[in-house]
């Protein structure tokens, strides 16, 4: 298949479905290696997760004196964020189509991360249906302004953002052509590893409220429960950090799931997505062989003649459920019997 080809059948992969969409996050684990890339697309394919994202690193967009965030000081201090994203840096707009392609052979769908209008446009070259905004853009209205004018789906990350910034955004968004249902907000804080009491999962029906749109959540908590959490209440896309080991050196690597519990998230997810089941309250097929078993019945307790009358001292309730409901215990009290019944006989009238 030559790559026009390939970028065809891209456009049948990369959508969000009905589904809980769940992005396997490479982001910068792939430590500025090619092979390492490869090998983390084959570890998201694996795990059945549905996208596996990447990031656009750029150094040209930090200046020499930015410093890095906390997380990211645990080695080499005297390091600059110039300087440390320097180092995980690749052509993108070669590497991303050979991503894209293997992605597509490993039938998972791919996405990158831009953080520019630049990076935004190269993006747009690959097809690509779905663009996310990382946090640090919300703000960054030309590239919103760009992005909107592409009228694709978006994924806007809300770290750091308060409600004005996030309903700015979404109106510069749909101002340039983007509907708001193809827009989805995910809750998302920026603290690598963010704290549990941090996380707010409750604002995302905040979101959906004040702004129509559909929900998600960028989880950054060194567990899996939030995101698990964050299905229940409603997130239709989870995003989450994974490495190839948390033992490589890199500011994502400690704060980021192995392999292992990649998987264990998104069999967590899956099980959740379908014990949600349906706002309908109904007798399942799993528990319909239990129910005359579990159920009571009206039977005799004591032997009753033909024409006694019945009374709470000859009749009770007892397992199973085949006989006469309990619902009609009250209405048989003072009927005639219509034959002879035994201990622990059915009634029946």
């Amino acid at each position: 298949m030559d790559y026009h080809g390939e970028l065809l059948l891209l456009e049948r992969y990369n959508f969000v479905s009905n589904k809980v969409t769940v992005i396997a996050e490479a982001g910068v684990n792939h430590n500025g290696r090619l092979d390492y890339a490869y090998k983390l697309i084959d570890i998201a394919a694996k795990s059945k997760a549905d996208i596996v994202k990447f990031q656009i690193t750029n150094s040209k967009l930090i200046t020499k004196n930015a410093k890095k965030a906390k997380y990211q000081l645990s080695k080499n201090l005297d390091e600059t964020q110039k300087q440390m994203i320097k180092k995980l840096e690749m052509n993108w707009e070669k590497i991303n189509p050979k991503l894209m392609n293997y992605s597509i052979k490993k039938n998972i769908k791919f996405l990158t991360t831009a953080f520019d209008k630049n990076g935004l446009n190269h993006l747009r070259k690959l097809k690509l249906k779905l663009f996310k905004v990382p946090s640090g853009e919300i703000i960054n209205h030309p590239y919103l302004k760009l992005l909107g004018s592409f009228k694709t789906k978006v994924i806007l990350s809300t770290g750091m953002a308060n409600m004005g910034e996030i309903e700015k955004a979404i109106k510069i968004l749909t101002s340039q052509g983007t509907k708001l249902n193809n827009i989805t907000l995910l809750q998302c804080n920026t603290a690598y590893p963010t704290p549990f009491s941090d996380v707010n999962l409750k604002v995302l029906e905040t979101f959906k409220k004040n702004f129509g749109t559909k929900i998600g959540y960028s989880d950054h908590t060194l567990g899996i429960e939030a995101s698990i959490a964050a299905v229940a209440l409603g997130a239709t896309v989870i995003e989450k950090h994974f490495t190839i080991s948390r033992k490589l050196s890199g500011p994502d690597h400690q704060t980021s799931l192995d392999p292992d519990t990649l998987n264990r998230l998104i069999v967590s997810i899956r099980n959740i997505e379908k014990a949600l089941g349906s706002n309908k309250k109904q007798v399942t097929k799993s528990e319909k062989s239990n129910l005359l078993i579990v159920r009571q019945s009206i039977v005799a307790i004591k032997k009753i003649e033909k024409g006694e009358k019945f009374t709470e001292n000859n009749i009770t309730l007892k397992r199973p459920g085949t006989g006469l409901k309990p619902e009609k215990f009250e209405t048989l009290i003072g009927r005639k019997a219509k034959r002879k019944f035994n201990p622990d006989d059915l009634i029946s009238f």
